[in-house]
């Protein structure tokens, strides 16, 4: 007669290595941390996510069950796991609370979601998760009476709809009304009707969502966190590296002989010297003789985020030109347009055949982007990307290095060798000249942004909308450069300008930008 079992191989594992069955729990070392004959209660895991004491048919690594581990990785990044009908002490210490259903464990990055929190301050963040784990169905492995393969089989399921929607809130007293809701559907009702509209956001974005009660949704969740997760020992002191990749107990024995194949977590009382090898992602979970107690999180002793948010000001003054000030400004744009079109004017040909070289037409690119007033223009420049750099972009957007709503990566392969050269020479802005000429644009005023950039701080973007954009501007001559404070600076420099705004501001950073283009780079008094 055919047992059947969760699917332990990883379909990326080699084949000629998999994972050994250690003595001493009758647990497979990639199990999900519960009897499969004997389901653990929610109630069960519960308790033990809130530190009280496993029960016994609940495999753990390092004292702590898969409901617990996933509590844990949250409260690495601050965040304190909310669920739904589950009542618990609310950390004063964590900076948000993630609400969730109480069947939901889920698994996402949180950059953009950071950003829209930060700038936006919306009492709750609403998220709708797509799903890219679930494929609609699950792969089980068919074995003997000995435990020896006989084959796999394909089992199809419907996934819980609510598991895909979690929120985001700073407010104590949300979350404490969320831990009391009696279900998911009033829950979410009761919780829109709570907040006003004009105090919540909505975002969507992908990540892994498992079902804490569906055994091969628990063991596959296990095997993602063990991947994703690079520093467990953050907020699980037991958790000690053995090798890259590679955590062990810190009870357990240190090298073993034993060959590790990709990320592999020890529990505790695991005794390895007399295994050959160990095929990741796995966990090997705490012998049952030798688990320890389940600590509680110290919430205090979790380092804060790496970038903290720019604190913008509700109330932003622009300074009021006069009307002779604006004809001035004006005149002068016209002025410096007509001269340095002139000037600019023999290297066109020059451009555009290079162009045309390397990736045919089109020749210019226009992006929609916000005038004073919110007004939108089509903001000119010679191409510098491929065709298809949009395609490109979606591919790319993980490995986003921008810490806000723009794209950046070093070394960006959607744009074209000639667009390097023209970008590195600033040569690919020229044309918006005839953006100055049309009234569109400055010569100098904040940086021209699109729709949906503008959107992510509204006392930030009424005050650059307050001015023309312009083709240099502070921000351009001034920012860092520093990871994770480009976009912060962008605010900040934008600010500075519109509520100091005069002919001797915008005369200091000409001469700023002249110096740029000489190769002189902006350093700060500070760093002098």
């Amino acid at each position: 007669m055919n047992a059947e079992t969760p699917s332990l191989v990883h379909p990326d594992a080699p084949p000629a290595l998999s994972p050994p069955s250690v003595p001493g729990d009758p647990a497979s070392p990639v199990d999900h941390g519960r009897d499969h004959h004997a389901p653990a209660s929610p109630q069960n895991h519960a308790n033990h996510a809130n530190g009280h004491a496993p029960d016994a048919d609940l495999h753990t690594v390092w004292g702590l069950c898969p409901v617990s581990l996933h509590d844990r990785f949250w409260a690495a990044r601050g965040v304190q796991v909310v669920r739904l009908g589950e009542p618990a002490e609310l950390a004063p210490d964590a900076e948000l609370y993630l609400l969730t259903d109480a069947n939901c464990l889920a698994l996402f990055r949180m950059a953009k979601l950071v950003d829209t929190m930060a700038w936006l301050k919306p009492a709750v963040l609403f998220v709708r998760l797509h799903n890219t784990h679930d494929a609609g169905y699950h792969e089980t492995v068919i074995t003997d009476d000995d435990d020896r393969f006989v084959r796999f089989e394909r089992v199809y399921g419907t996934a819980d709809w609510r598991l895909g929607r979690v929120a985001l809130t700073a407010n104590r007293d949300i979350a404490h009304a969320w831990q009391y809701a009696t279900n998911p559907r009033d829950g979410w009702r009761d919780l829109r009707r709570s907040v006003p509209i004009h105090q919540r956001s909505t975002l969507s974005t992908d990540g892994d969502v498992f079902d804490r009660h569906n055994d091969h949704a628990v063991d596959d969740f296990v095997r993602t966190l063990v991947q994703v997760w690079q520093r467990p020992d953050a907020t699980i002191p037991r958790a000690k590296k053995l090798e890259p990749e590679i955590w062990r107990d810190a009870d357990t024995h240190g090298r073993t002989g034993t060959r590790f194949v990709g990320p592999v977590w020890i529990g505790a009382g695991r005794d390895l010297r007399a295994v050959d090898s160990v095929v990741g992602p796995a966990v090997l979970w705490d012998a049952p003789d030798a688990r320890p107690a389940a600590d509680s999180i110290q919430w205090h002793a979790i380092e804060p985020s790496p970038a903290e948010p720019l604190n913008v000001p509700d109330s932003i003054k622009p300074r009021k030109l006069s009307s002779v000030q604006r004809f001035t400004k004006r005149l002068f744009d016209i002025a410096f347009a007509s001269v340095a079109l002139l000037l600019t004017l023999p290297v066109y040909p020059l451009i555009l055949l290079a162009i045309w070289l390397e990736d045919g037409r089109p020749f210019f690119f226009a992006h929609k982007r916000e005038s004073m007033g919110g007004v939108e223009f089509p903001c000119l420049k010679f191409r510098t990307m491929k065709k298809n750099a949009e395609e490109i972009k979606q591919k790319l957007m993980e490995e986003n290095q921008a810490d806000g709503p723009q794209f950046f990566i070093d070394n960006d392969p959607r744009i074209s060798n000639v667009g390097r050269i023209l970008r590195k020479l600033n040569l690919d802005e020229f044309p918006q000249f005839v953006n100055v000429l049309l009234g569109q644009m400055s010569i100098v005023g904040p940086r021209p942004s699109p729709y949906k950039e503008n959107q992510y701080c509204p006392p930030w973007r009424e005050a650059r909308l307050s001015v023309r954009p312009g083709i240099t501007g502070l921000w351009q001559v001034k920012r860092s450069r520093d990871h994770g404070k480009d976009f912060q600076e962008w605010i900040r420099y934008d600010i500075e300008y519109v509520e100091n705004l005069s002919w001797k501001m915008d005369l200091y950073i000409l001469w700023r930008t002249f110096l740029m283009f000489a190769g002189v780079k902006y350093k700060p008094k500070d760093e002098a």
